[in-house]
């Protein structure tokens, strides 16, 4: 007979947290266990051997702690879901973990109900998180400084301007005339949102436009 049953892997060093964990996800219909690690190192080595659907993943771990665990896993299994395990739930490593690929997280002191939840929430395209979590996330994109890209003449006219070069040094060196430079610097206090050369110089080595 096939098995349908969705496959879990747990990552947690509390042996009896992730014994109990085991044990509520192996009563379910839909999930089960296929193997249960103390460390993220054990778990990566034998990933294509387990091929799980979902990992619970503890942050606090010795040696690769669960962040950095996910990064791998995510880069070996980029179509698996994770789902952290913490004490915290606002911890900012559960932050970071959602932003390195993380679907959720669970706390410890979660009921079995809310572990099956969950797990059901992942398979159906969720994301179990608190509010505050979510805020968090979604702030840190709404904040992603937008990409500012200079053309290759505008980078050129820019160093040799950082580098002390006046108006008529640089069309001489470029064989351009001081209009188009003026033009030029016009669209990068455009793209920089600068009101000056030493302001432009300053913001493109910031950016590392330079």
């Amino acid at each position: 007979m096939l098995d349908l049953k969705h496959k879990v892997v747990i990552i947690e060093d509390n042996i009896p947290l992730s014994e109990g964990f085991a044990e509520v996800i192996n009563t379910t219909e839909n999930f089960k266990v296929v193997n249960v690690y103390h460390n993220c190192e054990d778990a990566i080595e034998n990933l294509k051997y387990d091929n799980p659907d979902i990992f619970l993943v503890d942050i606090d771990l010795p040696g690769i702690n669960g962040v950095e665990g996910t990064k791998q896993i995510k880069k070996i299994m980029p179509n698996c879901s994770i789902i952290m395990v913490t004490v915290y739930e606002n911890s900012s490593m559960v932050f970071d973990a959602l932003c390195a690929g993380a679907m959720g997280y669970l706390t410890k002191n979660v009921s079995p109900e809310d572990i099956v939840e969950s797990l059901n929430e992942v398979v159906n395209g969720g994301a179990p998180m608190s509010i505050k979590i979510a805020k968090m996330v979604v702030s840190s994109f709404q904040k992603q400084p937008s990409k500012i890209e200079l053309s290759q003449r505008e980078k050129e006219v820019l160093t040799l301007l950082s580098e002390g070069n006046s108006y008529d040094g640089i069309a001489d060196k470029l064989f351009i005339s001081k209009n188009t430079i003026k033009f030029h610097l016009k669209n990068i206090y455009i793209k920089l949102q600068v009101n000056s050369n030493i302001e432009a110089v300053q913001k493109a080595n910031k950016e590392n436009l330079l």
